[in-house]
């Protein structure tokens, strides 16, 4: 058994035909975060990344979208004594005192059935744990999952495993789309766009300058994602007063406005709304998309299948705390009577003449880079 372990990539279910553009990706990321490697290759339908450092290679590709899940693991031949061995060998150094484990092998068996693997390691690794308690769980419940999967040569027998964030390999669309961020409904809707594999511009649209600090947070955790080393962001302030449901269809509507012609200056020739039936009424769905329409541009609506997954992708980017925030959205009821469509303009044309933009280098500080980049704009 080599002494290296490497990063294993098991593929999305809607990325496996798209492999090569994976791979392209992890190779971007690993760029963006510095990481070093000799060797990217694929194994059957996995891919093997050959890192120096697996555990912070990993975490760089494990922001990538295409992925079920990633693995820091070994490589041994796939054969029925040497994988027992190994998956006995790697298990007790990870198990500790009072462990409940599980083993599960998964893939292309020659000569034998997982379940004999399975089976076999795991009553070795009962006679190696005696000593310090480690005992047997469920697929159901378990402290350690002892993962490996097979291939017609290789058996990788994992050390971590960790959920990869689903989805498309980023920019499969090879579409450029608008996205507009001004509370966490819309987040999430961006980073759906962004999982569906559309090569996304963002501006950033708020109400007074107390809210650029939340925004500007919530705009940093989906950068990482965008597979980018320079990001670009207009910002822009739209005065409108109160929290009232008539209200945030109005800034929606006026969003929608600001959208329009950002995307014409642009050339882009779609634009992300940040609209769900679960949410909105459909009659408000229907007028916004309309107006792209009329403009001979196309909506996409990344939420309009999804629950309460929603709250997932929140989690995902870090918006644990502003879940209340969320779900109070879905609690609004909406009036069938919307604002005159030329006070929605206006505002709109009045918050397109406080556009600032700001330009930075993605890394540790984008923060602080972005609000600097906004004061020096003032």
């Amino acid at each position: 058994m080599s002494d290296n372990a490497s990063v294993i990539i098991f593929p999305a279910v809607f990325a496996h035909n798209k492999l090569n553009l994976l791979i392209s990706n992890i190779k971007k990321i690993l760029e963006i975060h510095d990481q070093k490697f000799q060797k990217i290759r694929k194994d059957n339908s996995i891919i093997i990344v050959e890192a120096n450092d697996p555990v912070f290679a990993s975490s760089a590709i494990n922001l990538l979208f295409g992925i079920e899940r990633v693995a820091i693991a070994k490589q041994v031949k796939n054969e029925y004594d040497t994988i027992v061995s190994a998956i006995t060998k790697i298990g007790s150094n990870l198990l500790l005192k009072g462990d409940r484990f599980y083993v599960k092998v998964e893939g292309h068996a020659k000569g034998y059935l997982p379940k004999d693997v399975e089976i076999t390691a795991t009553s070795a690794l009962i006679e190696k744990s005696i000593k310090f308690g480690a005992k047997p769980g469920t697929e159901e419940k378990y402290d350690k999952l002892l993962y490996t999967y097979l291939t017609k040569s290789n058996a990788y027998v994992c050390i971590f495993t960790d959920k990869g964030k689903n989805g498309i390999p980023n920019n499969s669309q090879k579409e450029k789309i608008l996205s507009c961020i001004y509370d966490e409904l819309s987040a999430v809707s961006c980073l759906e766009t962004i999982r569906e594999g559309f090569d996304v511009k963002i501006i950033v649209c708020y109400h007074k300058e107390s809210d650029l600090l939340n925004l500007v947070k919530i705009v940093n955790n989906l950068i990482p994602r965008m597979l980018k080393s320079k990001i670009e962001l207009e910002f822009f302030r739209i005065l409108i007063n109160g929290t009232s449901a008539q209200n945030y269809l109005l800034l929606v509507e006026t969003i929608t406005e600001i959208n329009l012609s950002i995307a014409r200056l642009n050339k882009l020739k779609r634009i992300s709304l940040a609209v769900s039936p679960l949410i909105f009424p459909q009659f408000f769905i229907d007028k916004i998309t309309k107006r792209v329409y009329q403009k001979n541009l196309i909506p996409l609506i990344p939420l309009s299948g999804i629950d309460e997954n929603i709250l997932d992708s929140a989690k995902e980017i870090g918006l644990e705390k502003y879940l209340s925030q969320i779900e109070r959205l879905g609690k609004l009821k909406f009036s069938s009577v919307l604002g005159g469509k030329n006070n929605v303009q206006e505002i709109a044309k009045k918050a397109l003449e406080t556009k600032r933009v700001v330009t930075i280098t993605v890394g540790p500080n984008n923060v602080h880079d972005i609000l600097d980049g906004l004061e020096s704009n003032h």
